[in-house]
């Protein structure tokens, strides 16, 4: 049956748990935007990503394949040049497809040389953006050493500049950064300062930020009644640290709507995994085991994630004033979660719920996804299913020699597959990390593999 909508809004976030959204059980935390896309769509409740760490994790969601397939096997490890990613799959369909935010994909310089491509060439843009027009790219990792380092030009600094936001960077002593009741400007790296709020206006904000431009591409990607349909793929920089929040965001929740704190004193003593137990040793991961460290962050980070519900009004507002809401699949979900002091742990990188378990939800206007609407679906699912899924609303027919995930449209449309995968695979390759020399590990022996099933 032919779709009645035709464009895709791809909304990801960037280390958001499955479980802080009320959709998903939160019993404090109100996401009622994106509680409206899982009444109108399909929530996917046992949705996992196939690595806990951003760029492995993005790279596969985006080719559709997994990570010891692809080999992107940590932040920071180039993709290969010949891999085709979401991008450029749904362009050859069609589609105009962009970005806003971060992808996290980069591209090995010295195999572009090998092969005569020149990166700086606009028109090799697409190889540093996973195929996705760079509308609005940015990886929102801007330390002031790190920008000095790359002689990097950051356009959400000039616009903070233009606005009058001084300073070499504004990213981090005005975004990230937060002022104390003093009026003291405090570094927003440190978890300590997360109960300040940022040292700037809320719709100055990132997030908000992002919101502009994916509003901004929408506008511009539909003014043409012929031009193509269009897939943005708008990739929220929060609730990922550092966890600072502007006002009114950074005190709307306390340690009283927290959940509560998910280990056992028996896990730190008796760690069940030598790679678990190395883990124990990072320095972040026992300031987490302090309760008045988790009371300042967690209310934070909250309060991030209210803010991007916010903002995702601002999006269904815009969409339905257009009359782009009956037109426009969206598809939320995040890269992967945060353990924020569970299993006495901090950040990614493990295998527990935490950290791989992801909120997933997809709503199709059209009214052949009707008898899916408003669902919860319990089989178990993969973020390299995005890719297939997306190619088939467009209208394409999935490889499945390339294809490693399963298109997810038979969920959406109510109709169930006849048959399904009765497990999923997240994979670790820690080699990069601390935990490795720990455990005096070698380079190759340094990767774990994660199999969850139905039990």
């Amino acid at each position: 049956m032919p779709h009645q909508a035709q464009n895709i809004l791809f909304i990801m976030c960037d280390q958001l748990r499955w479980d802080y959204l009320s959709c998903y059980g939160h019993p404090h935390l109100e996401t009622p935007n994106i509680d409206w896309l899982a009444q109108n769509g399909v929530r996917f409740d046992r949705a996992y990503v196939q690595s806990p760490v951003c760029g492995p994790s993005r790279a596969c969601i985006y080719t559709g394949r997994y990570q010891s397939t692809i080999g992107v096997r940590h932040n920071g490890y180039p993709i290969r040049i010949d891999e085709l990613t979401l991008g450029d799959y749904l362009r050859d369909a069609g589609m105009r497809t962009a970005v806003v935010g971060k992808t996290d994909l980069h591209v090995h310089p010295e195999a572009a040389q090998r092969l005569g491509i020149d990166l700086s060439a606009a028109e090799n843009g697409l190889l540093h953006s996973g195929g996705f027009e760079p509308f609005e790219l940015d990886s929102g990792n801007h330390p002031t050493k790190l920008l000095r380092r790359r002689a990097e030009k950051v356009r959400y600094n000039d616009y903070l500049r233009e606005l009058g936001y001084a300073g070499e960077n504004p990213w981090h002593t005005c975004a990230n950064s937060t002022v104390d009741e003093n009026g003291n400007v405090l570094d927003g790296w440190f978890n300590r300062h997360a109960k300040y709020p940022a040292n700037i206006r809320e719709e100055h904000s990132e997030t908000a930020y992002s919101t502009n431009r994916a509003i901004d591409f929408m506008r511009q990607a539909s003014d043409d009644p012929q031009a193509a349909p269009w897939c943005l793929h708008l990739s929220y920089i929060k609730p990922h640290w550092p966890y600072v929040a502007p006002a009114p965001y950074h005190n709307m929740y306390g340690p009283a709507q927290m959940l509560p704190a998910n280990r056992t004193e028996a896990e730190r003593v008796q760690p069940h995994h030598p790679v678990y137990a190395g883990f124990l040793q990072y320095s972040q991961g026992e300031g987490f085991g302090r309760e008045e460290i988790r009371q300042t962050v967690i209310p934070a980070y909250m309060g991030l994630v209210k803010q991007i519900d916010d903002h995702m009004g601002r999006l269904l507002d815009w969409l339905r004033q257009t009359g782009l809401l009956e037109k426009t699949m969206i598809i939320f979900t995040s890269d992967h979660g945060d353990y924020l002091g569970d299993h006495w742990l901090v950040d990614k990188y493990w295998f527990h719920e935490e950290a791989c378990r992801v909120p997933l939800i997809m709503y199709d206007p059209s009214p052949s996804a009707d008898q899916g609407r408003g669902t919860v679906c319990r089989a178990l699912v993969e973020s390299i299913d995005i890719a297939p899924t997306c190619i088939e609303f467009a209208g394409g027919a999935p490889d499945p020699q390339r294809l490693e995930g399963r298109s997810l449209m038979p969920f959406v449309r109510g109709e169930a597959p006849t048959s399904w995968r009765d497990f999923v695979i997240c994979e670790e390759d820690y080699s990069p990390l601390t935990v490795r020399h720990h455990l005096g590990l070698a380079v190759e022996d340094a990767r774990a593999t994660m199999l969850r099933t139905e039990r």
